[in-house]
């Protein structure tokens, strides 16, 4: 108890109005082996300089991207950043709070986030955007839950091969609301159908074009709600400009992998939609004087203001890393960002030609972008970890025989074609 200032009483109160009658009841959801049984096993108390040396030796045992070839992709990318990004970051006139509702102090972080949405909007052939939302998995879920909210339905259709831990996410938050369902395929849209949620490229890489899933929601009524897990890709494919509702991943932009996060989910949609739209939304007006400003609109759709009555539980935004995308994004123009799109393109099809030579080996899709599934002749989890210790990144093993690799603008011909030798001598 020396680290917690509750006392008993105060512990057993707060226990009481959640209905829980112990601690552990909170913890019931998370499986028995991933918690942690007694004291965390760490040495005991060292100096600063041994506990820098102990940490950089562990630190010396992960093999991060830029050490060897990569091939690892399926919703984290590996991209250039240029240093200029994480200089103009760190400039002082985007050192204002962090949480900008007082406009007359934050001009500087409200004005990247207005320029942010206007990129988003763009990019997603959408009227509007919001100023970010976590990551893509929430992103999706939001826009799930803002689709049920404008339908008064509970019933979410997956129409393509959804990232698995978006679905996981969307699973978990429709658990919690009652007589809500999430069903698969064209075939199960209904009058009963809150939204259709397409990913494009979808999990495994293929791309998908939207007329089908655009009827079929105007027949029902249902919301078109298209899901963008590598941004990079509307520098080549059609904007989703049909949908209802744009979300998605946007960390190729901007940012390193970063072992997993943070990562920077977007949120577009049609302007009719707006007073539904979850998160911040920053807007342009002028003062008293007639100049430009920005400020947060909008704000009663917000939890701190509205409470049980907001559009989401979505309270704050990733307003670093949509930073960071807004520099990045300046710095390609449209033109640079295109031609990003193509580099990653024509990586992927260079890397899909040379698996295609491997015996055994053959490539599933017959279209991508920068991503594919290829078919191999043993267990894809076994060669991912035959790969490592050849000090290759080899891709995501799905299930059985399958594995997902992707290529971008960072993939050389060297790191194919040392895949391509070492996968000849292990298969």
């Amino acid at each position: 108890m020396r680290y917690l200032p509750q006392t008993q009483n105060a512990r057993k109160d707060m226990l009481d109005a959640v209905g829980a009658s112990s601690i552990e009841d909170l913890y019931v959801d998370i499986p028995k082996e991933a918690m942690v049984d007694g004291l965390v096993d760490l040495p005991n108390h060292k100096g600063e300089i041994e506990v820098e040396r102990a940490m950089s030796a562990l630190a010396r045992k992960n093999v991060a991207a830029p050490d060897s070839p990569f091939f690892l992709g399926a919703g984290t990318y590996f991209h250039h950043v240029p240093a200029s990004v994480d200089h103009i970051i760190q400039r002082s006139e985007f050192l204002t709070a962090y949480t900008p509702y007082q406009p007359e102090i934050a001009q500087g972080t409200l004005q990247a986030l207005f320029e942010f949405q206007t990129f988003i909007a763009q990019l997603t052939g959408q009227d509007v955007a919001n100023a970010s939302l976590y990551d893509g998995s929430t992103a999706t879920t939001e826009a799930a839950l803002m689709a049920m909210r404008i339908t008064k339905r509970k019933k979410v259709v997956i129409g393509t091969e959804l990232h698995p831990h978006y679905r996981e996410v969307l699973g978990s938050y429709m658990g919690n609301i009652e007589d809500s369902k999430i069903t698969d395929g064209l075939e199960s849209i209904d009058e009963q159908t809150a939204c259709v949620i397409v990913q494009s490229p979808d999990f495994f890489g293929n791309p998908h074009k939207y007329d089908a899933w655009r009827k079929k929601c105007d027949e029902s009524g249902a919301l078109l709600v298209v899901v963008v897990n590598e941004i990079v890709s509307l520098g080549m494919l059609d904007s989703p400009s049909c949908a209802d509702i744009v979300c998605g991943e946007a960390q190729s932009i901007g940012m390193p992998m970063s072992y997993g996060g943070p990562h920077l989910g977007f949120f577009a949609c049609r302007q009719k939609y707006l007073r539904q739209m979850p998160g911040r939304l920053c807007g342009m007006t002028e003062d008293a004087d007639g100049r430009r400003g920005f400020v947060l609109t909008l704000s009663t759709r917000e939890q701190h203001i509205r409470r049980e009555k907001a559009t989401s539980n979505i309270c704050t935004n990733q307003g670093l890393c949509a930073l960071a995308f807004t520099i990045h994004m300046s710095l390609l123009g449209e033109d640079g960002f295109k031609k990003l799109a193509r580099t990653n393109h024509e990586a992927a099809c260079y890397l899909a030609d040379a698996l295609d030579g491997v015996d055994g080996v053959s490539v599933i899709n017959e279209h991508f972008f920068n991503e594919f599934v290829v078919e191999l002749p043993k267990d894809a989890s076994v060669v991912v970890e035959d790969l490592a210790t050849c000090n290759i990144i080899g891709g995501y093993a799905l299930d059985g025989n399958r594995l997902l690799v992707s290529a971008t603008e960072m993939t050389t011909d060297d790191d194919v074609a040392e895949l391509v030798h070492i996968l000849a001598e292990i298969l």
